[in-house]
């Protein structure tokens, strides 16, 4: 319970580090920290290792991707997220076998939790980042909350939890 606890702590830790560096870029170094902590201590490069590195490529790619449809407006041109964004998602990553687990099964936990928690984590990241939401908030807000509905699913897929159906029963 400790360790659950301590892994929800360090994620918010570095989730504000992260929306506050555009100001403060030092900031960075401290969800470097985070995930050094979570590996030395709740976990190892073997166990997560692989999850962590393949959500911050998939979360790069489908950030960027919304980044270039116009969804997000980071005040500048660029074609790529930027780092404090893309930190983001491995952190995250480190969350879902540890203190998000109960999230995997059934799958609608994950759906759910997606659907809710996310567009509410984008648009509290984008007040603090500074960033600009072109669609507006509640058009960006309902297609990210979709979007989710799909993400965290996949995620704990890939976090080789097992996601499952809610049993039926007629």
């Amino acid at each position: 319970m400790l360790k659950q606890l301590a892994n929800a702590g360090l994620f918010q830790l570095g989730w504000f580090a992260c929306v506050l560096s555009p100001a403060q870029p030092w900031l960075l170094l401290v969800p470097l920290v985070v995930l050094g902590v979570h590996l030395g201590w709740l976990s190892s490069w073997a166990q997560d290792g692989k999850l962590l590195l393949s959500a911050l490529l998939l979360g790069t790619a489908v950030d960027s991707l919304l980044l270039n449809l116009g969804v997000f407006d980071f005040g500048q041109p660029r074609w790529v997220i930027p780092l404090w964004l893309a930190l983001l998602w491995p952190l995250l990553a480190s969350t879902l076998k540890h203190s998000l687990a109960w999230t995997a099964s059934p799958w609608w936990r994950a759906s759910l939790l997606g659907a809710i928690g996310a567009p509410l984590s984008y648009y509290a990241g984008a007040q603090l980042a500074g960033v600009h939401l072109p669609y507006g908030s509640v058009p960006t807000l309902v297609g990210l909350a979709l979007l989710w509905a799909l993400m965290m699913p996949l995620l704990q897929h890939l976090a080789g939890q097992p996601v499952r159906r809610a049993n039926r029963t007629i």
